[in-house]
């Protein structure tokens, strides 16, 4: 198995200098807010993140192929960095603390539906002073730095009746008609909290909740989140089952509930 702790060395250094740009910013009276062709927000910080990111990989990993949420693809090759600059930016801009910047490197030959697959995950978000990782096959860990962390586990729960939902909102839910299938699944669960965005997959890496799913997710949202629960021993999935980052949107467990999960959240599955 090819080594990638260099590479997730190099990912804990951009989420160093991410952090840096993206509490300077945080709650600043001044920050300038756009809004971007899909009529979601973007913020100075989230380009100015991702500006620094790709500007340490250019001098890092020159040769490495980099996509990000603001400024698209550059490059191309066996090796790409995928990077949400501040995922929850709507949570950002209004001074709610819980955001993070995504960073992951994929590499191609390493399995997955489009011929690559994650191999590190980084997910920082200091305004929770919280940070996740993982590498292939070394495992998910969260702490303050690479020499003080914990490993993480998700949990044993195998029962629905006793599991803890995590999810983001309902819209989406009812724009692509699967609100019914949602509400049932809600009901069959012990507890559900929309705790949203990146936090829901951490927590289902950490064992404090079982179950997550979204209904329409981007590469760049999903991409370092699969990496973690994975590694902590979990399944990461689109909504048909297939694992990975790459079918636009997602459902995450702790293993023992992950078909349960997608039968209450796709269709073709519940009539099976």
């Amino acid at each position: 198995m090819p080594d990638f702790y260099d590479d997730l060395r190099l990912a804990h250094i951009l989420a160093d200098a991410a952090d840096a740009v993206t509490m300077d910013r945080f709650k600043a009276l001044d920050l300038k807010v756009e809004t971007k062709p899909d009529m979601t927000p973007v913020s100075e910080a989230d380009k100015a993140a991702e500006e620094l990111i790709r500007s340490q990989l250019q001098r890092a990993r020159p040769r490495d192929a980099v996509l990000g949420e603001e400024y698209g693809t550059e490059g191309s090759g066996a090796r790409r960095w995928i990077i949400d600059p501040i995922d929850g930016t709507k949570n950002y801009v209004r001074g709610v603390p819980v955001w993070a910047t995504l960073i992951a490197l994929s590499v191609r030959g390493e399995g997955g539906p489009e011929g690559d697959d994650g191999v590190v995950g980084v997910v920082s978000a200091p305004a929770l002073g919280r940070r996740w990782w993982a590498v292939k096959g070394g495992g998910a860990y969260t702490g303050r730095s690479l020499s003080a962390a914990t490993r993480l586990h998700v949990s044993g729960v195998d029962r629905l009746s006793d599991a803890s939902l995590s999810y983001s909102s309902l819209s989406g839910w009812e724009e692509q008609g699967r609100l019914d299938g949602f509400l049932d699944l809600t009901r069959a669960c012990w507890r559900t909290r929309a705790y949203g965005d990146f936090w829901s997959y951490m927590m289902v890496a950490e064992g404090s909740v079982d179950i997550c799913a979204e209904p329409e997710l981007s590469v760049w949202d999903m991409a370092a989140t699969s990496v973690v629960v994975r590694e902590a021993g979990g399944r990461f999935t689109n909504l048909a089952g297939t694992p990975g980052p790459y079918g636009e949107n997602a459902a995450a467990s702790n293993g023992l509930l992950h078909e349960e999960l997608l039968r209450y959240l796709n269709p073709t599955r519940r009539s099976v």
